[in-house]
């Protein structure tokens, strides 16, 4: 775009209200990431208490990545066919049925690790649905200039109230009651289902579907659209390797600062609060970085400072050089992953976009386990520190993907010299 297409945008971004229908669904998603916070960290001490099998307790948490490998295209393919304000508050409901009945036995004393399971296992296929559907929803409630900003603003709500309110809530909660935290992720579930059934949006505008058109085809033919574009196959290509250094990353953090740098949980735990900390700065400077490079020289300048920051995570052998690495790489992920999720919205077809979202997150859930078994096995084999350099090498691909795209996404507007309608998310 011009300066005077980014002078517009952030006029456009000045004027996205906070009590209108975005204000609504920002709430919605705020309220959810919070409850979601209290299940994902009582489920697995709930699990401990029952059974002391590392591998039942560990499994609880897998279960709640395998639905995005089974049913992930499944529920974008039907993203695109309904009405998404719908099926998302209906996915609320369900899911607050679903928490507050299992919250009913555990307070009762039935729990059981099958059930445990079951309920990971449920709750990520419904949000499956939920996920594709609140991305392909958004913008048809805020313009298409003010998209970068809404999705910063999602990114940042959501990361305060599930990293540092949800965490800490817990033992409150549970002190009082076990059942108590999935009791309150049942209330998140309820209010956040009436505030999106609260919005009114105009019918999604959808091409008729061909006769005989089936969910298999319609998948096929999001892939297609996928495979072809080369600029969403860069898009995409470049979040599925992050994802792959992600979860090589996440899997050897807590071996990396005890076994490396010996610092023990309290300098694991400062790590993840300067991740945290760092990610909400990036909230609130990816407008201006964007204003000042554009969409694309932004999320290119947060891909490079973050192989420096994880560089140093694995060459300097000190707490303080760590903490101060995790600032920067939470700060420059909030700016990358801004604008790579504003960036697909804006490339995807009218009518397709549910099926887009659900490839990115498909294989972007595909690659975090696979980069946790590289991060256990370069560990093992070179040392703790080493999975902080191998996922180095993988975001030096995902940014080489990216300048490959380059012209192809500043030909986007036909011929402008930076892309700075787009203020993205990865």
């Amino acid at each position: 775009m011009t300066t005077t297409g980014t002078a517009g945008a952030a006029q456009t971004a000045e004027r996205l209200p906070w009590g209108g229908a975005f204000g609504r669904l920002w709430s919605a998603a705020v309220l959810s990431s919070f409850g979601d916070a209290l299940r994902t960290a009582a489920l697995p001490l709930l699990a401990a208490t029952l059974t002391g099998d590392p591998l039942l307790i560990v499994s609880v948490t897998a279960c709640g990545y395998l639905p995005w490998l089974v049913f992930g295209l499944i529920g974008g393919a039907v993203a695109d066919r309904v009405d998404q304000r719908r099926a998302m508050w209906t996915v609320d409901a369900v899911r607050a049925v679903l928490v507050g009945g299992f919250a009913v036995t555990v307070a009762l004393g039935h729990a059981s690790i099958a059930l445990l399971i079951a309920l990971a296992f449920a709750l990520t296929t419904l949000q499956t649905l939920f996920d594709n559907a609140a991305t392909a929803l958004l913008p048809a409630l805020v313009e298409r200039e003010a998209l970068g900003v809404a999705n910063t603003r999602l990114m940042t709500g959501q990361r305060i109230a599930g990293g540092l309110l949800g965490g800490p809530v817990v033992p409150l909660l549970i002190a009082v009651t076990v059942a108590a935290p999935f009791a309150a992720d049942a209330v998140t579930f309820l209010v956040a289902a009436a505030l999106v059934a609260s919005l009114r949006t105009p019918a999604p505008r959808r091409e008729p579907r061909p006769e005989g058109s089936t969910l298999r085809r319609e998948i096929a033919e999001g892939l297609r659209v996928l495979a072809r574009d080369r600029t969403l196959r860069a898009l995409c290509a470049a979040t599925a390797l992050c994802n792959v250094g992600m979860g090589a990353l996440i899997a050897a953090l807590v071996v990396l600062v005890t076994g490396w740098l010996h610092a023990g949980p309290g300098g694991y735990a400062a790590a993840m609060t300067a991740y945290t900390l760092g990610s909400l700065a990036g909230g609130a400077v990816n407008r201006r970085a964007v204003g000042r490079l554009g969409g694309l020289r932004a999320v290119l300048l947060a891909g490079t400072v973050q192989i420096a920051a994880l560089v140093v995570m694995g060459s300097v052998r000190h707490l303080s050089a760590l903490v101060a690495a995790m600032a920067v790489f939470g700060l420059m992920g909030m700016v990358w992953n801004v604008n790579i999720t504003t960036l697909m919205q804006q490339r995807s077809p009218v009518g397709m976009l549910g099926r887009v979202s659900a490839a990115f997150r498909t294989l972007a859930v595909a690659g975090a386990p696979l980069g946790a078994l590289l991060g256990g096995v370069v560990a093992t084999a070179w040392g703790p520190n080493t999975p902080a350099l191998l996922t180095a090498a993988f975001f030096v691909l995902s940014v080489a993907a990216l300048l490959l795209a380059r012209d192809r996404l500043r030909a986007r507007d036909a011929g402008d010299e930076e892309v700075t309608a787009v203020q993205g998310d990865r």
